[in-house]
């Protein structure tokens, strides 16, 4: 799981947050809105889209967070409000150029990698964000919510309204691209998930 579970946030405040005390707010969204921002640029790749995401995402934790029964951290929930935005925005993106979910697996990202100063070649790809900025953004989407977020295959499938094995085979499908990828830059094979579990942070 990525910087959400490591940021702790006072009881109290998140009692005072859902009485309306704006201040509470603030800190909550001063926690939280740097790892909120990154989940999203992962999703998007466009930073303007990523920061309207953000301001979607605490709109609705501050309109939610009296709901809010702690049955698990602050961060979990605050990072699953994050992924529903993000996806309920790229399901906006993707319905928007008649696709339906999933269609878009032999669309080239090159020009998308280009647009954010990532080459578009795989042998320029020196890391793994790169990497993945070269995936089509169904697959980006599950490698990072399975392998990063740490979501089940059940939980993904839940929340793109697909079935299980839908995820499971675009996981697998992502793997055999960023598995050239990595290796031009002396990655010894090895099981998908130890190659990317350098992603976790």
């Amino acid at each position: 799981m990525s910087k959400f579970a490591d940021i702790q946030i006072d009881p109290a405040i998140v009692q005072r947050a859902a009485r309306g005390d704006i201040r509470a707010h603030e800190i909550i969204y001063r926690a939280f809105a740097t790892p909120v921002y990154s989940l999203c640029l992962r999703f998007t790749r466009v930073p303007a889209h990523a920061e309207d995401l953000v301001q979607e995402t605490f709109i609705e934790v501050m309109r939610s967070i009296a709901r809010f029964r702690g049955e698990a951290a602050l961060g979990s929930w605050i990072r699953r409000v994050a992924v529903s935005k993000a996806l309920m925005f790229l399901r906006s993106a993707w319905t928007a150029k008649g696709q339906a979910l999933g269609e878009d697996w032999d669309e080239t990202t090159a020009g998308d990698a280009v647009s954010h100063g990532i080459s578009s070649q795989p042998s320029d790809a020196l890391d793994l964000d790169a990497a993945l900025a070269n995936l089509p953004a169904v697959s980006r989407t599950i490698v990072w919510l399975h392998d990063v977020e740490g979501f089940t295959h059940k939980e993904i499938a839940k929340m793109m309204g697909r079935t299980e094995s839908f995820s499971k085979s675009q996981l697998s499908r992502a793997y055999q691209r960023l598995r050239p990828m990595l290796a031009q830059h002396g990655e010894e094979p090895m099981a998908e998930n130890a190659v990317l579990g350098s992603m976790r942070t």
